[in-house]
């Protein structure tokens, strides 16, 4: 089996009086994901959250690297008096920007809702800014209504609940062309594995010599075990699949990005 695309996920702790950005790309190898995070941050229930929207990663670590180094030194009454600024269209973006992050850092509603405000209509350049804005202040406020730290889980497919949205490739053996029996097994044996697992499918896409699976699954659950099985238990009627496949939760892959790691890769699949 090969995991071609490393996973990345951000954990952001947010604690009252020190907030700071944890990275953990050891994560990505870790079976159980959930006991993991249960060894770095202790007792979880309630206390985790993951990022439902999918946004590009390239964009989340532009914005949490932007959060952890921002100049921490300024007024944030000064802020709030100025607030109306960031709906101002003359304002330049890197100073709205700077605004959303500064807000997010303020404790206090009157912060949320000005961000909340703008994200109903922030413009196509920074909808995603202000979504992950809205997010860090939102934990933040609810930090120090519990006084617990708030652990957020962000990756470019994003989740839903405490679940983790995977885009998974099963490449046909040589490449050839899948037959319809084929294509029915791997849907069949798919649908019932991961629904045994507390999970469920949002896409099926069915290619002509591949495979591709959205699905949405617990983060107490064994992806790569689970994935294993599902292409041991189509091989039983067949040998059909490659055990090698692609799993990711960065983004959906086009088929054109599939076609060519299959090019390139194609005396490694096994």
């Amino acid at each position: 089996m090969l995991f071609v695309f490393i996973f990345h996920i951000f954990i952001y702790e947010q604690q009252i009086s020190n907030e700071h950005l944890k990275i953990h790309d050891s994560l990505a190898s870790e079976e159980n994901i959930y006991e993991k995070l249960q060894e770095l941050f202790g007792y979880l229930d309630g206390n985790l959250k993951i990022l439902e929207e999918q946004i590009d990663i390239d964009v989340q670590s532009e914005y949490y690297q932007y959060s952890k180094n921002f100049d921490q030194e300024f007024d944030p009454e000064d802020v709030i008096k100025n607030k109306e600024n960031i709906f101002k269209q003359h304002t330049p973006e890197e100073n709205k920007k700077c605004m959303l992050v500064q807000l997010a850092s303020i404790n206090s509603i009157e912060a949320f809702r000005t961000i909340e405000r703008f994200a109903n209509d922030p413009g196509q350049d920074l909808q995603d800014w202000a979504k992950l804005a809205l997010q860090e202040s939102k934990l933040l406020l609810e930090s120090k209504i519990l006084d617990e730290n708030q652990v957020l889980i962000s990756t470019g497919l994003g989740g839903k609940g405490l679940k983790l949205r995977y885009f998974v490739v099963f490449i046909a053996r040589g490449t050839r062309k899948l037959t319809n029996l084929q294509k029915s097994i791997v849907k069949k044996e798919s649908e019932f594995a991961i629904r045994r697992s507390s999970g469920e499918i949002e896409e099926i896409g069915m290619k002509k010599n591949f495979i591709t699976i959205l699905a949405l699954l617990p983060l107490s659950v064994p992806v790569q075990s689970l994935f294993n099985k599902i292409i041991d238990e189509c091989n039983q009627l067949g040998n059909f699949l490659y055990q090698t496949y692609l799993i990711t939760n960065l983004k959906q892959l086009s088929d054109d990005e599939i076609e060519e790691f299959m090019t390139i890769h194609y005396n490694q699949l096994k």
